[in-house]
């Protein structure tokens, strides 16, 4: 009888977080909650740590810390604070799986540390390969790491590319990655509509139950953006090899076109416990509490070519990644700065993308050189952006 595997979730209080401890907990004699982070949510994370009885919580906060602390008085759990905390549990010796689900830039350093530690990492975390690609990439290989994407559509393209052919598109006859995309709340809308979204529209999505800037990403296209910058790190591809399609019905999650003429895709009811099952049970296929899909029920199934015109940063993303180097840092630090503003009602829908764009267009963009090299880069391009937000304020 094989022991339980340790998992650590990076990020337990989002919506990965907590589908993946719905998974978890279907398979009791297979896996086990070893260790729970969060940013400060004290009241969310104490009541998963009550419930799945971590060895570790740790809050990024300190004080949030202190909180989570007096909350677990008495319990086994031992609370740790900070971003050193993170990357402890990350590469601890008992940890076998890491869900690396931190939103933005705070999962970069644990999920680096995952890898060298040689973890088998199921990454929903974007911005470790948006702004650290090559970095990432070099600690799996040199850390001896399994990786493992959970965005739904990167899932779907390790699925149906088997492993051996990762290494070059070619060698296993592959032509194109055709990335899905729902469109978002506002597919069908004028570009006079869209100067009028509010963030409680954006945040309305007709397929997908998201946190609110991964929702709004979605909304803009910037979240299809991120993911070719990922699918070319995560599969090797250069950009014109990566195809954006805009499926509404969210039902196939990505195809791979080969040069056969053959098109493989991956099929399901958008829900996040597929790949986060994929992820965990991989090679082997897990029960994760999905309606299974009803093909008659689902009717039709519809593609369009993604309008750029009405969504720029998907053209920025595309941009950005040709461009390479800390472009797509860049990129980022500035899209989440911009989507903040929008969901505080500070900019327009609209001034999202040409909020991006002014800082991709103020930066130099230069070589990766080192992973202190990009926080600062980041750091330089938020600072850009709230300028440029606080100019259009005034």
């Amino acid at each position: 009888m094989r022991m339980p595997q340790n998992v650590t979730i990076l990020g337990a209080t989002g919506t990965i977080g907590l589908n993946t401890m719905d998974v978890i907990a279907r398979h009791p004699d297979r896996y086990r909650v070893f260790a729970l982070t969060a940013h400060s949510r004290v009241d969310e994370l104490a009541e998963l740590c009550l419930r799945y009885q971590p060895r570790y919580a740790v809050m990024l906060d300190e004080v949030a810390a202190d909180k989570l602390q007096k909350k677990l008085h008495g319990t086994d759990t031992i609370v740790l604070s900070g971003i050193q905390a993170l990357e402890q549990v990350a590469a601890h010796t008992e940890t076998d799986i890491v869900m690396a689900a931190i939103v933005g830039a705070a999962g970069l350093r644990p999920a680096i540390a995952a890898a060298y530690a040689g973890k088998r990492i199921l990454l929903a975390n974007k911005e470790t390969l948006v702004m650290a690609g090559s970095l990432f990439m070099q600690a799996v290989e040199k850390g001896g790491a399994t990786l493992l994407p959970i965005d739904s559509e990167h899932n779907a393209i390790f699925q149906v590319m088997p492993q051996e052919r990762l290494a070059a598109l070619e060698h296993g006859g592959v032509r194109r990655i055709l990335l899905t995309a729902s469109g978002g709340p506002f597919r069908q809308s004028s570009i006079a509509e869209l100067a009028a979204v509010t963030p409680a529209q954006a945040l309305n999505h007709p397929n997908w139950v998201m946190g609110p800037k991964i929702t709004i990403d979605s909304a803009t296209l910037m979240n299809k953006g991120l993911e070719v910058i990922e699918a070319h790190w995560l599969f090797n591809a250069p950009a014109e090899k990566i195809e954006v399609v805009v499926h509404p019905q969210s039902v196939i999650h990505s195809m791979v076109e080969y040069i056969d003429g053959s098109v493989l895709a991956q099929m399901g009811n958008p829900d996040m416990r597929t790949p986060i099952a994929y992820g965990l049970g991989y090679p082997d296929r897990l029960h994760a509490g999905v309606t299974v899909l009803d093909l008659f029920q689902v009717g039709r199934l519809d593609f369009e070519k993604p309008d750029t015109g009405r969504f720029p940063c998907l053209r920025l993303a595309f941009d950005a990644l040709k461009q390479g180097g800390t472009a797509p840092a860049i990129l980022n630090a500035a899209n989440e700065v911009a989507v903040e503003a929008f969901l505080n009602g500070r900019i327009g829908f609209q001034d999202i993308p040409r909020l991006i764009e002014s800082v991709l267009t103020m930066m130099n963009i230069d070589a990766v050189q080192s992973l202190e090299q990009l926080i600062e880069v980041d750091n330089q391009a938020r600072a850009q952006a709230m300028e440029w937000k606080q100019l259009q304020a005034c």
